[in-house]
């Protein structure tokens, strides 16, 4: 499937755009750019087979803006935003917005082209969501009242020092609640985390 579909990288950043765009044309993708969300907008309504990568802060509009747009006007493709580290907040945003991955810079090239999978095959697994979150609820009723709340807070985007604060524990007992947290809902990383929570409560509204 993966050489019908066409993946649209939209960054203002013109080396980020170039290197992208070689990155997912080596590893056999179709790769087109583009030099803003506004530009990319005028194009999105024709296209099919296609997948989508954003940055979140562009001066023209921002990943979040633009996944609204899309998703308001029907055109909606399976997303992957790219994120500094402060952003994550914005980034649970954007994934409540549509985008079905994020990534925080710097990233290896493996972890971008996996979630280039995942959005490519994104509309074939939409089926079986309500299985997955069936799976994840599970997981979250295993854990503890206290790990569900650092759970809530580590998705919320807050880091440990302010959990810690807001919880009246040490960082070090958060450090070990988080460690148990990932654990218990088998999530190698944070935006798999994310993933897996909005997810859930998304089937669960």
């Amino acid at each position: 499937m993966s050489e019908d579909v066409v993946i649209h990288i939209v960054d203002d950043e013109e080396p980020v755009r170039k290197s992208l765009a070689f990155l997912l044309t080596m590893a056999g993708h179709v790769a087109r750019i583009h030099e803003s969300a506004t530009a990319f907008l005028k194009v999105a309504p024709g296209l099919h087979d296609a997948c989508l990568i954003t940055d979140l802060r562009m001066p023209d509009m921002s990943g979040v803006e633009l996944l609204l747009k899309l998703r308001d006007s029907g055109h909606m493709l399976p997303s992957i935003v790219i994120t500094g580290h402060g952003d994550v907040p914005m980034a649970v945003e954007a994934m409540k917005a549509g985008a079905i991955d994020f990534i925080e810079k710097p990233f290896d090239d493996e972890v971008l082209l996996a979630a280039v999978d995942r959005a490519i095959a994104e509309a074939d697994k939409r089926p079986r969501e309500g299985a997955d979150s069936a799976d994840v609820r599970q997981r979250i009723e295993h854990l503890s009242d206290r790990e569900r709340q650092v759970m809530k807070r580590i998705v919320a985007g807050l880091p440990n020092k302010a959990i810690a604060f807001e919880l009246d524990i040490s960082p070090r007992t958060v450090e070990v609640h988080r460690a148990n947290v990932m654990m218990k809902m088998q999530a190698r990383n944070l935006p798999e985390l994310v993933r897996m929570v909005l997810a859930c409560e998304a089937a669960h509204d």
